[in-house]
């Protein structure tokens, strides 16, 4: 039980980084610069990070909600 909750874990820690330097990469495609003040850069750094964190989370809990449903999907056929 507790090496399952322990892989469980593991999954979950490992998917939030990965989606969150996938969207880190591509929130680099767009230019922040041209949309904020110029004395601000300091505040469009934090900005950039905290929305990099909550795209890239949100889009780990869909994807790790979805794992989690699809491995409970055959129980529904016991």
């Amino acid at each position: 039980m507790f090496s399952t909750i322990g892989q469980q874990a593991l999954t979950g820690i490992v998917a939030h980084l990965f989606f969150i330097a996938v969207t880190w990469w591509a929130l680099q495609a767009l230019h922040f610069d041209k949309l904020l003040r110029s004395n601000s850069v300091v505040k469009a750094r934090v900005l950039y990070i905290l929305l990099t964190i909550a795209i890239g989370s949100a889009v780990s809990s869909f994807f790790l909600d979805y794992l989690s449903w699809s491995g409970q999907l055959p129980l529904m056929f016991n």
